[in-house]
């Protein structure tokens, strides 16, 4: 029988794509029962949260909100399940993971087939500067910035202000964005079809839901929930890939390992919240490879010491990362905006 053997420190950098899905293979098997229990005890836990929260309503709102919080987190956390179905990781059974990842979009306000499309795309050009624009957060580089009029700058410059991207960004793209079939391709009838069930299946459920517990207060309940974890799901996103140093190549120099090893971030955050995102924050595995479930990505992790050997974000550390802004390819780093005046031509 043939094994693999796990490289030294810095070593699984120079090996190619299919050595490493040989080396992590026995990780991405998907399990039945450990797919089950994360989902139905997750969302055992979520409706028992919202039954709180209504019976909070008749004491203090306070405590709606505060029962919001824990919620949110369990509403990432299957948004992280929704995201194992696109990538066929989280059941065995294909079929499952469609029918799973589409349910769940009911609650997340995702169209699974659309978004899913979209994702793959970002897995397969990610760290790529000529293949920007799938799934991504807008990045410019300081040329390109410079080149911009003044419109320009100040509609950039408004994008990336944290306010915006992580106050008005995240309830217009899962409130708009998610409901439109403006921005998919009609050759794409799948994933646009995915966009108008998924309508269809939120309004239903949501007058259901209103017409149950009160109009008034399906919004009290549901509202600070949905932007909480709009707002934590955009926020995990940009760090995993908006840090520094991070990874960025014109497609004649892309690698997708280094990649995946330098442009996807290992966010060490603290078990309790590494549980509430579904492990995601060991992002730099998944890119590696994305058959990974979310379940097996630390045992993966524990296994592969060498995976450890790379920078970590943290908490704290994170804390940095929006005020980077523009890539430098002269540095290769990403910077802020006074790059921009103080670089040479």
């Amino acid at each position: 029988m043939t094994t693999v053997c796990a490289p030294s420190q810095n070593a699984i950098g120079s090996l190619s794509a299919g050595e490493i899905r040989k080396l992590l293979s026995p990780f991405r098997r998907p399990v039945w029962w450990t797919a089950l229990w994360q989902l139905l005890s997750t969302l055992g836990a979520f409706v028992a949260l919202i039954v709180l929260m209504r019976l909070g309503l008749e004491i203090s709102y306070l405590l709606v909100v505060l029962l919001a919080l824990p919620a949110a987190g369990l509403l990432v956390r299957l948004f992280i399940f929704q995201h194992d179905c696109g990538h066929g990781s989280f059941f065995p059974a294909q079929r499952a993971n469609h029918l799973v990842g589409s349910l769940l979009g009911l609650l997340t306000f995702t169209p699974y087939y659309d978004w899913r499309h979209d994702h793959a795309l970002h897995h397969a050009s990610n760290g790529d500067l000529d293949r920007r624009g799938d799934g991504d957060v807008m990045t410019l580089t300081v040329d390109e910035y410079r080149r911009l009029g003044w419109w320009g700058r100040l509609g950039y410059r408004l994008y990336r202000h944290p306010l915006v991207l992580f106050g008005v960004f995240p309830t217009l793209l899962f409130a708009v964005r998610f409901r439109t079939a403006l921005f998919t391709p009609r050759d794409r009838k799948k994933e646009r079809l995915s966009i108008r069930l998924t309508n269809l299946g939120l309004a239903a459920w949501l007058v259901g839901l209103g017409a149950w517990m009160g109009w008034l207060e399906m919004l009290m309940i549901f509202g600070p929930v949905w932007v909480i974890a709009a707002t934590l799901g955009v926020w995990m996103f940009y760090v995993q890939h908006q840090f520094d140093p991070t990874y960025w190549k014109r497609s004649a120099q892309w690698d997708r390992v280094h990649a995946s090893l330098r442009g996807s971030s290992y966010y060490r955050l603290p078990k309790l919240l590494q549980w509430f995102t579904g492990n995601i924050g060991l992002h730099h595995i998944h890119h590696l490879d994305s058959r990974i479930p979310n379940y097996r990505l630390q045992a993966c992790l524990d296994s592969h010491p060498e995976l450890l050997d790379i920078p970590a974000l943290t908490l704290r550390s994170s804390l940095r990362c929006p005020r980077l802004k523009l890539w430098d390819e002269r540095t290769e780093r990403l910077v802020g905006f006074d790059a921009a005046r103080t670089s040479k031509s």
